[in-house]
């Protein structure tokens, strides 16, 4: 009787040792699922997410592509003169923003140059689509850093010290000009989303590597 007993007792603790395995595979299922389900909820989010900043910031591009930069000097391009040249130019605006130039362009994937570079040759690099920063001994530090970066990570742009521009930072296109007050100013990167490649280009999706290079 007592062995009977035993047995039972015994078929008793495992039959409740196999509800209990049993409730906590079914309590890890839904953690498991519940876990998945944030995870899963998580990335949807940041994915909406994503996709709702590029598509603001493409907004953004098109509305700043379409209208005027504020204080914008314009020269007609149909009056600036393309030849290449072999000898000096004298250009009438400083920097210069299109005319007869060198039939060697300046590199302009992204270059920035510590020391004033030719017109001649920048002149040509306008042709090509490029924005061309300048700066004077009159811009911040701060300022020319912020820009070379910006400029760094742009293809179709140089940057350069000029010392004779009238501002303390100034951007030239092809036939377009504007001075800022500093690399914070909104109209740098307007200016950038403008006319890097923009519509005012003479030869749209011409080299901007393989020119001259600079010291």
């Amino acid at each position: 009787m007592a062995s009977r007993n035993t047995t039972n007792d015994r078929r008793a603790r495992i039959e409740q040792m196999r509800r209990a395995e049993q409730s906590r595979e079914r309590r890890n299922r839904v953690l498991t699922i519940g876990i998945s389900a944030v995870v899963v909820a998580g990335l949807v989010g940041f994915g909406v997410f994503v996709l709702n900043k590029e598509s603001e910031e493409k907004e953004q591009r098109v509305a700043e592509a379409k209208a005027p930069v504020k204080e914008e000097k314009s020269w007609d391009a149909k009056k600036l003169g393309r030849n290449h040249v072999e000898t000096a130019v004298s250009y009438e605006m400083k920097p210069p923003v299109g005319g007869d130039h060198s039939q060697v362009w300046m590199n302009c994937n992204g270059d920035v140059y510590k020391e004033a570079i030719p017109e001649v040759n920048a002149v040509h690099s306008l042709e090509h689509g490029a924005v061309w920063v300048t700066y004077s001994d009159k811009a911040a530090k701060g300022d020319v850093d912020k820009l070379a970066e910006k400029v760094k990570k742009t293809p179709y742009t140089l940057m350069s010290p000029y010392k004779d521009q009238q501002g303390a930072i100034m951007l030239s296109a092809w036939g377009k000009q504007v001075t800022v007050d500093s690399a914070d100013d909104k109209r740098v990167s307007q200016f950038f989303t403008k006319y890097v490649q923009g519509p005012q280009t003479p030869e749209p999706g011409a080299a901007c590597t393989g020119g001259l290079s600079g010291k």
